[in-house]
């Protein structure tokens, strides 16, 4: 009796098994190639952040600086005017007893007065170049900022490109996808603007 036509299993099973492993292969290097790619990214994105930090770092070191020295200005402002104050306090004292007071008094006054208004001037633009470090360096810390995030939402998009790896889910691959061209987005958006 004749059993049916014989199919050879065997070949038809190793057929399967070639396209299963073609097709996973391929979905691999698909997962690796984006991870790769966001990681790279993620790499530049974190050293921006970093150079963002420092520069902003050294912007206010500078400011501080700047304030400083602006202080002392108004330090010395001050000490100007207690000297007028007092030059003017010896004038008065002259006059209070009816007598002519020394030229040498008005004088003083006179050229405090000068003085504070130059020193006042030098304070001011101090306070001013220290304004516009310390602005500087806000902008550069919300780059840094937005840098620190991309990095973040990279990291996380490599790690579900890691779990669809190991679990060959094409879902996690496309959120992996996804968390990895928002973060792209806003490396570029911040790197541009």
């Amino acid at each position: 009796m004749a059993e049916g036509p014989e199919v050879e299993t065997d070949k038809l099973h190793e057929t399967i098994e070639e396209e299963v492993e073609r097709e996973g292969g391929s979905f691999l290097k698909r997962i690796a190639l984006t991870t790769a790619i966001f990681a790279a990214l993620a790499a530049v994105a974190a050293l921006r952040a970093g150079a963002t930090v420092n520069e902003a770092v050294l912007l206010k070191t500078e400011a501080t600086r700047l304030q400083v020295e602006a202080s002392d200005q108004w330090t010395y402002y001050q000490a100007k005017g207690i000297k007028a104050a007092t030059a003017e306090a010896a004038r008065t004292s002259w006059l209070a007893i009816a007598k002519d007071p020394p030229a040498e008094y008005a004088e003083k006054v006179e050229r405090y007065g000068k003085e504070q208004a130059e020193i006042q001037n030098k304070a001011r633009e101090l306070e001013k170049q220290r304004d516009e470090k310390s602005t500087e360096a806000d902008h550069l810390l919300h780059h840094h900022h937005r840098y620190a995030n991309a990095v973040a939402l990279f990291q996380v998009s490599i790690a579900l490109g890691a779990v669809a790896a190991l679990t060959k889910n094409r879902a996690v691959w496309f959120g992996s996808m996804l968390l990895g061209l928002a973060a792209t987005v806003l490396f570029g958006s911040t790197l541009i603007g």
